[in-house]
């Protein structure tokens, strides 16, 4: 079973939405919960930040369907329309709340509960990676240009150091685009458990406290600023002009995959055995690699 790294997955997922054509989401609602778990509940963030809404995940979505009287409807983002996705829809109608679903499953068990579906394209992608499937939420929203996004990676990827010899890694981010702290959290947790350490904050936020205890063998990856006040070891990556949260999510994905390439291949060692205990959670089967 071949597995490809993460940054191999964001040049594929580039090459995919060059080409593809994207579906736009509509709806009427006024005041929607906009909910998914994980790393779909960060993407409902980021494509809804600019709007009035009540942001959920699996574990609180009760009690903003509870105690929330104007929620109107309800966005329900989930790659596969599975695990939780049809326990949170059927609690959705319940109700008498419209639910669209957004999702890359076209045979989501979750379709069959949800009054509208919007299914986006994706690739053949190893378990947890969701690169292509949140990235494509995400660009239609922002409506960026993959191919843009694509030159810049190519332009930037010749200074990125030999990343082996850190054990830990800062990433600082844009204040715009500072929801994307999660994503980049949780690649770390997917990738490398506890065996590397990633953070990740705002440059504002790093301004507090945050760099109290010094470490020889950490990284600070800074995207978008010219950081010269934080940390021993920097690298600072630009970013283009007007850079949204596709681009951010795309760079950095393929510079973890950059730090996954130089270490040991903790994910690759451990995810077919991982998969084999979700399906057992889940009561479903839940397969190392997704198609």
């Amino acid at each position: 079973m071949k597995f490809i790294d993460l940054d191999e997955c964001v040049i594929d997922a580039l090459n995919l939405f060059s080409k593809t054509k994207l579906p736009q989401l509509k709806h009427s609602f006024k005041r929607p919960l906009v909910v998914g778990s994980g790393n779909a509940a960060v993407t409902g963030k980021i494509i809804m930040h600019d709007k009035d809404a009540i942001f959920a995940d699996e574990s609180n979505f009760e009690e903003k369907l509870k105690t929330i009287k104007e929620i109107d409807g309800c966005l329900l983002l989930s790659a596969s329309g599975g695990k939780h996705a049809p326990i949170i829809a059927k609690a959705v109608k319940k109700k008498r709340l419209k639910v669209i679903l957004i999702t890359n499953n076209e045979k989501a068990p979750a379709k069959e509960i949800a009054d509208e579906t919007l299914v986006l394209p994706k690739n053949t992608e190893p378990y947890t990676y969701n690169t292509s499937t949140y990235l494509g939420m995400i660009l239609a929203k922002t409506k960026e240009n993959p191919k843009t996004i694509q030159k810049h990676i190519e332009s930037i990827k010749d200074s990125i150091p030999n990343l082996k010899k850190y054990k830990a890694y800062y990433i600082i981010l844009p204040e715009n685009l500072q929801l994307m702290r999660d994503m980049f959290l949780t690649k770390f947790d997917e990738l490398f458990g506890g065996r590397i350490a990633g953070r990740c904050w705002s440059y504002e936020t790093t301004k507090h406290a945050k760099t109290v205890v010094p470490y020889d063998k950490e990284l600070f990856i800074s995207f978008g600023h010219d950081n010269q006040e934080f940390g021993i070891n920097r690298l600072n990556i630009p970013l283009p002009k007007n850079a949204s949260y596709a681009t951010l999510m795309a760079i950095g994905y393929y510079v973890i995959g950059q730090i996954q390439k130089e270490n040991p291949q903790y994910y690759k060692d451990n995810i077919v055995e991982f998969t084999k205990k979700a399906s057992k959670l889940f009561c479903k089967t839940i397969k190392p690699i997704v198609k």
